[in-house]
């Protein structure tokens, strides 16, 4: 694994869009880059991104409006991020990721996100929960994952599929990788249920982020990937006790000039 470190300058005002919030981001961020199995896939690690991130832990406990997401794989409840935290982040980290991801000749299309708790215990959970999954196979979707809970509730890992050894799916490989992952099934059984632990038959761990309150974590979202859900773990839906994350998606398209 390969690592880099850099510094963002925030540029612009986030004081003033994070207001109503008192929740700003550090005005010098020092992020370090990892770059992960034979793809060399980035994640940019941002340690105590904002000034303090209490508040925002605040506003989903108290404004959060949390509820399952039908016809989503996320194993928990959810709600809105607030609209100032979005654009914030836009206004932060729109440049460097990027830079980062070589996506400097297309704009930034689309912006979204969640507040996320992890609620479901391992006995309820489908066959695809028990997998590592990729969000799109559309290479210019990029993560970014904002861990507002303690360490040991758990960070996110990275995995290779054994079978074909593909680490990002993107929509040449989406075909190869749902049949070899079809024929694992068949040929060994599905996989225990549980979340993912690691190395399994079927997939290779090849890298791993801790989680840290206020660390931010951001990576293409065609990787394969999993959320490190730890043995004895509670499954409490208290946003202030419980595995609370802000989970945001940037889209990034070509400018067709349409």
């Amino acid at each position: 694994m390969l690592r880099l470190a850099l510094s963002i300058y925030i540029v612009s005002e986030p004081s003033k869009i994070m207001a109503a919030l008192d929740c700003r981001p550090r005005p010098q961020i020092t992020a370090r880059v990892e770059f992960h199995g034979r793809d060399h896939e980035a994640a940019i690690v941002v340690d105590d991104f904002l000034l303090d991130a209490r508040p925002l832990v605040e506003f989903a406990s108290t404004e959060g409006k949390f509820a399952p997401v039908e016809a989503n794989l996320y194993p928990g409840i959810r709600a809105p991020l607030p609209n100032a935290y979005m654009r914030m982040l836009v206004s932060c980290l729109q440049e460097p990721i990027a830079g980062i991801f070589g996506l400097t000749d297309i704009d930034l299309r689309r912006a979204e996100g969640d507040f996320s708790i992890v609620t479901t215990p391992p006995d309820r959970l489908s066959v695809l929960q028990c997998l590592p999954h990729f969000d799109t196979t559309d290479p210019g979707q990029v993560a970014v994952l904002h861990y507002l809970c303690r360490p040991e509730q758990g960070g996110t890992s990275f995995y290779r599929q054994r079978s074909t050894g593909f680490e990002r799916i993107d929509a040449a490989r989406q075909e190869e990788f749902m049949a070899a992952l079809n024929r694992d099934i068949h040929a060994g059984g599905p996989p225990a249920r549980n979340y993912m632990q690691g190395d399994s038959a079927m997939f290779e761990r090849i890298g791993k982020l801790e989680a840290a309150f206020n660390r931010l974590v951001i990576y293409r979202s065609a990787t394969l990937h999993s959320g490190d859900i730890p043995p004895g773990f509670a499954f409490d839906p208290d946003p202030r006790t419980g595995r609370l994350t802000a989970n945001a998606f940037l889209h990034f398209r070509r400018n067709t000039g349409a």
